[in-house]
């Protein structure tokens, strides 16, 4: 299990115990987020679905593909959001994705930037990455203002990326490289 220190948040490795607490979060959430995600069938939104979803992250960290979180508030120790380092790969790349959600009632509060902040710092001190990149909306105001406080760089606009809500959506590609961080 991974343990990532923050002020306001911290990130741990999400458990097959943590399904039901996950589920909920989803289920909460699944109409604010489907304003930049893909909808899921709602299977996508119980316990054995996120169980799966859990397990699957677990093996692929043991195979060094992939880190994920579950984001939980300081003070209340309450899921409030998730957060993964995925598609790691070595080299020549040496790069991941980040990807990440924040409960609605918990936006604004700096903690999706911590959580980013904190997901980079691991990536790059002990993961060893050189570059990390993320995906957005250039609807998703929020969203790009915390990839720029944690010091991702907007490289370009990727064309027709997602298929989001019947629609293919341009996204902004970020990043960060270890010489930025």
């Amino acid at each position: 299990m991974i343990l990532l220190d923050g002020q306001t948040c911290f990130l741990r490795t999400l458990k097959e115990e943590d399904a039901s607490d996950l589920a909920g979060l989803v289920y909460r959430n699944r109409h604010y987020w489907s304003i930049y995600e893909p909808k899921h069938q709602d299977s996508y939104f119980t316990a054995a679905v996120q169980r799966e979803k859990i397990l699957e992250s677990l093996h692929n960290m043991k195979n060094h593909r992939e880190y994920s979180y579950g984001i939980y508030h300081s003070e209340s120790h309450s899921l409030i959001g998730h957060i993964s380092m995925y598609s790691v790969k070595r080299l020549p790349f040496s790069s991941a994705f980040i990807g990440y959600s924040i409960d609605e009632n918990y936006v604004g509060q700096g903690i999706a930037t911590e959580a980013v902040k904190l997901v980079v710092k691991h990536g790059m001190e002990v993961v060893g990455l050189h570059r990390i990149e993320a995906y957005v909306s250039p609807r998703n105001i929020g969203s790009i203002r915390v990839l720029e406080k944690a010091k991702l760089q907007r490289e370009g606009l990727l064309r027709q990326l997602l298929f989001i809500n019947g629609e293919w959506e341009d996204h902004y590609l970020y990043s960060i490289l270890e010489n930025d961080y």
